[in-house]
Formats: C-alpha cells, sequence, structure tokens
C-alpha cells in the first residue's frame, strides 16, 4: 500500500503536506489507525475483529497489500479497495486532539482496559471512549433499565434495588435517559457506588440535556462510555448500538417497567443473545408500564424478581461460605486434576457458587478450555451445575 499522505495542524509542520512516517512525531500511529477502522465504509466490528485475528493490529492491516486482505473470508474486494483507498484522516486528527484535551480514554479492542465482558459479544464495539473514575472490568455489574415514565411504585423499587445491590458491592450501569435510567444513576450516586452511563453519541455533549449535571457528577464516582466519536448527534439509530454495550458490559440486566415495546425490551432480547441473565419485577396485569416485564416472564426470556436477593442467589453472589465451608477445600486434595481444572477449582475459594462468565473473565482461558475443564470438573463430583449457567463447588 503507497504512504499516505495527510495534512497534520502541529506547530512544527502547520500548513505543511508531510509524509505519513512522519507522523510518529506527531500522534501515536496505531491510535489513528484503530480509530480510522472504524470510520471505513463496510467494516463493521465484526469484520475488524476478523482482520486483527490475521494481521495482529490495526497498522498491520492498513499496511497489508490489497491481494492479502482479499484472500481473508468474509472481507473480499470491495471491502479490501475501501480499505486501501481510504485517506480521511483529517477528522480523527481532531478527535485525538478532542480526546487530549479533555483526557477521554479511548478504548481498543485489545487494550487491557476494555470492558472484558464485551469480548465475549460478537457484536462488540472494536472502539469504545470512556470518560470516568469507575474500572470498566468491575468483579460485579449490573444494568437497570426501564420505562421513561414510571409509576411511583417503579421509582420505589428502583430506589430499593439499586440500594441493595450497592451493599453487595455492584456497579450499576444504565442508559442516561429520563425514567429508570435516572433514578438508577441517581440513587447509586446517593449510596456512593459507581454508576456507568452508556451514551447513543459522542462525548461532546450530553442528551437529555436536563441531565448534564447529573453526568459531570457521575465522572468523579463513575464514568460515560459511548463507541460513538464526538460530533455524533443522538439519532434514534444510535440508541439500538448503545443498547447493545449496556448488555454486553453488565452479569444481568433488570427490567423494572416497561412497555410492550422498547428500548428495554431490545437491551433484554440483546442480554439474552449473550447468554447473561435477565430479571424483570412483574407488574398487575392491567398495567401498560408492565406489560413488557410481564411478556419477558412469560416467555421464559426473564427471571420473576422480587428483591435484590433474588439476583444475589441466582448469580451466586451471596457472602462468602465459612471458613469451615467445603467451598474452601484447597486445590491439593485433588491431585489429578489437569492445570486448567485445578484453575478453575482455585476460582471457588471465595465462593462456592459462581456464574459461568465468571469463569471465562477470572481463570483468562479460552471459551473451549474453561468448557473442558468445568465438564470434567462435572464429572470427577467436584462441580454440580445449576440453572443460569451456574456452577457449585460439591
Amino acid at each position: 500500500m503507497a504512504a499516505k499522505i495527510i495534512h497534520v495542524p502541529h506547530k512544527k509542520c502547520r500548513g505543511k503536506i508531510v509524509n505519513y512516517a512522519e507522523i510518529l512525531f506527531v500522534m501515536p500511529q496505531e491510535l489513528m489507525y484503530q480509530i480510522a477502522l472504524t470510520r471505513i465504509p463496510l467494516i463493521g466490528d465484526v469484520i475488524i475483529k476478523k482482520l486483527l485475528e490475521h494481521f495482529g493490529s490495526a497498522g498491520n492491516i492498513f499496511k497489508a497489500k490489497k491481494y492479502e486482505l482479499e484472500r481473508i473470508e468474509t472481507v473480499g474486494a470491495v471491502r479490501a479497495a475501501a480499505l486501501c483507498s481510504y485517506r480521511d484522516f483529517g477528522p480523527i486528527e481532531k478527535e485525538m486532539a478532542f480526546m487530549e484535551k479533555y483526557r477521554i480514554q479511548p478504548l481498543f479492542c485489545t487494550d487491557p482496559a476494555y470492558p472484558q465482558r464485551l469480548l465475549h459479544c460478537y457484536d462488540n464495539p472494536a472502539m469504545l471512549y470512556y470518560k470516568g473514575n469507575a474500572t470498566l472490568n468491575p468483579p460485579r455489574i449490573v444494568n437497570i433499565v426501564g420505562t421513561r415514565n414510571p409509576s411511583a411504585y417503579g421509582r420505589a423499587i428502583t430506589e430499593m434495588m439499586v440500594k441493595e445491590l450497592a451493599a453487595a458491592g455492584i456497579t450499576i450501569v444504565s442508559g442516561l435517559a429520563y425514567g429508570i435510567d435516572l433514578i438508577a444513576h441517581k440513587t447509586a450516586l446517593k449510596v456512593h457506588t459507581p454508576t456507568i452511563g452508556v451514551l447513543a453519541h459522542g462525548l461532546d455533549r450530553i442528551y437529555p440535556p436536563a441531565h448534564k449535571q447529573l453526568a459531570v457528577e457521575m465522572l468523579e464516582q463513575g464514568g460515560l462510555l459511548t463507541d460513538f466519536m464526538s460530533q455524533t448527534q443522538p439519532d434514534r439509530q444510535n440508541f439500538p448500538k448503545r443498547n447493545r454495550i449496556v448488555a454486553g458490559i453488565s452479569d444481568a440486566t433488570i427490567v423494572i417497567e416497561s412497555g410492550i415495546r422498547g428500548g428495554s425490551l431490545i437491551t433484554a432480547d440483546l442480554a439474552n443473545g449473550y447468554n447473561r441473565d435477565v430479571f424483570c419485577v412483574p407488574g398487575r396485569l392491567e398495567d401498560p408500564q408492565s406489560a413488557g416485564c410481564n411478556y419477558l416472564i412469560r416467555q421464559n426470556k426473564a427471571m420473576l424478581l422480587t428483591g435484590a436477593s433474588d439476583v444475589l442467589e441466582l448469580m451466586g453472589w451471596g457472602n462468602a461460605p465459612a471458613a469451615h465451608s467445603p467451598a474452601n477445600k484447597p486445590p491439593a486434595l485433588f491431585p489429578d486434576l489437569s492445570p486448567d481444572e485445578q484453575l478453575i477449582l482455585t476460582l471457588f475459594r471465595e465462593k462456592s457458587r459462581r456464574h459461568l462468565e465468571e469463569l471465562y473473565l477470572q481463570s483468562h482461558l479460552s471459551g473451549s478450555q474453561v468448557a473442558t475443564a468445568v465438564f470434567n470438573l462435572e464429572m470427577q463430583s467436584v462441580l454440580r451445575s445449576l440453572p443460569g449457567q451456574l456452577y457449585e463447588l460439591i
């Protein structure tokens, strides 16, 4: 691929046209390539990850020859041509300057700080933009979503739920919208638990504007996350994309009051597609604000939720077992286990019940390695399988 020539607004070369090789001294080259990948027509998140599997980095993708790109399954001639002809680096320069000025953290999918739970979602965003103090990889994280016009009952349930989850050390995620989202974020701030707002636009604005002060407060105790660059408007088509992050970044989804249509049901469907647990607070049969929750429960797409204790129990997040509990059996009692099986078993030392997703995240093994180790431990009567992708030490 020929060297790219772009304009660089830098005091040492302002107004000049410089060779791309000189950009090394002006801006982080790999980050510029990473952002560029997300801007090329026909190159979506799934294709980007396919390219990364072959070339290892965004920079290597741009340096690849057209014939090398064409040979990759799902890329083909049209996408390869789009990659090779891309030259629109001007907006990327502006975005990088914006991020530096406002201390926004870019998170490419290969970054260790990238939300690891999202990596298990087939359509996870290749690039995220984050501002805040909360970690995106806490031990426990739950999203709470629902109607924009909650009843007094819905408000009370949301406040109660957040307080009880916060007491268990759970980070709260929502979409910074009116209604249940707003109540969840505000309550989390009141009880001093981290809360993360996922946005359907760039970090140069807040929508709705009325929530700007809340967003500022969240930066101290939580954060704001998006996969959209600055200058992106909160257009209708952006909200389902936002919802996939809300669902994918969380261990579980809680729906509190929802109509039969709307973003909350989209989030719940996405969570089910990602094999995450979904909980719904039931409502009166004649109440349209509870129609969506009742539907999800009736269709076995969500578990009925009567309180935070249901979440803690079904997710295996109860109190740590006592010192004499069988959960504290040391791995040395099982000398015939493989290294992978020993590693999985050590994760059950702190608590006797764990979700499959926890095993993926905390063991750092591949999906197939975890599946094989868990199966073998079941066959040896060390673990037993429970509903909801939970496993318990026998």
